[in-house]
């Protein structure tokens, strides 16, 4: 199986452990539903070897997962072998940004708050190579322009013909934080002013002023699937990166998330706040 492959089947495997798990049955249970043996349902599970759609089908009616959730998870099961645009690139990179990817191009709709540097489907290409050349381990630069490069194919979601929905929310710290030189930030908060204005993102500013927040751990993302309960919370740490996926986590980051649309500056006010923050430059 290939690395694509095995990328995908985590991604299903996740998903059918959940709703398995969420009605509540055994291996055996849920493999006796639909005639199949336990071995085949753990095999479904744990990404070991290839699956049936007819079956994955079977199994999401017997654990009453929505229409909506049954759709997409077959899908993925359908595309199980299918390799994404990001396969040329596949050689030296991380399992978990093989996941991010997969995850990206099924998503319809992403959460991001960011407390230190611009989100990476907003960033401009001389910003995102600034922060590549920052790196504490030295790059050389063909890596440098590989990994800007598909940071930059990653910002096709955003155009494509039903574009990614985006809500971005930035700490203050990120439009003050120059990255690069002044031009380098005068143009990413151009990026910034130009997102904003498009009919599928949404961007807010949270001042310094409103002091402690719902989100001091730090910046995530809620990738967002066909259906809520398909959702992935995404942590990028500076050692590695976490996906979580349970009900309760899920609900602890869509609730800070809630609290920071809240507190954040609205639109217009925050493009106001990135406009002297340019001009101050």
């Amino acid at each position: 199986m290939s690395e694509r492959t095995t990328t995908r089947r985590r991604q299903l495997g996740a998903m059918m452990r959940k709703l398995r798990a969420r009605k509540g049955l055994t291996l055996e249970e849920a493999g006796h539903l639909v005639g199949v043996s336990k071995a085949t349902i753990s095999r479904y599970e744990t990404q070991a070897g290839p699956v049936k759609w007819l079956v994955v089908d079977a199994l999401c009616r017997e654990y009453e997962a929505s229409d909506a959730e049954r759709r997409a998870v077959v899908a993925i099961a359908k595309n199980a072998r299918q390799q994404g645009w990001w396969s040329s690139f596949a050689d030296s990179i991380p399992e978990s940004m093989n996941l991010l990817l997969t995850l990206e191009d099924e998503a319809v709709r992403e959460s991001h708050f960011a407390c230190v540097y611009v989100p990476r489907l907003l960033q401009t290409r001389d910003y995102s190579t600034a922060l590549q050349r920052a790196n504490e381990v030295p790059l050389e630069q063909a890596e440098i322009e590989r990994l800007v490069d598909i940071r930059m194919k990653r910002q096709d979601i955003l155009v494509r013909p039903k574009p990614l929905r985006l809500w971005a929310i930035l700490d203050e710290s990120v439009i003050r934080r120059v990255v690069g030189s002044a031009e380098v930030m005068r143009e990413q908060l151009d990026r910034l002013l130009e997102a904003n204005e498009s009919p599928h993102i949404t961007l807010q500013v949270l001042p310094f002023a409103k002091g402690a927040h719902a989100a001091a751990l730090g910046s995530f993302v809620i990738i967002g699937g066909t259906e809520p309960s398909l959702d992935v919370v995404y942590v990028d740490f500076h050692t590695g990166s976490l996906f979580l996926e349970k009900d309760e986590e899920l609900e602890r980051y869509r609730l800070a998330f809630e609290y920071l649309q809240a507190q954040a500056l609205d639109m217009e006010a925050s493009s106001a706040m990135i406009h002297r923050a340019r001009k101050e430059l």
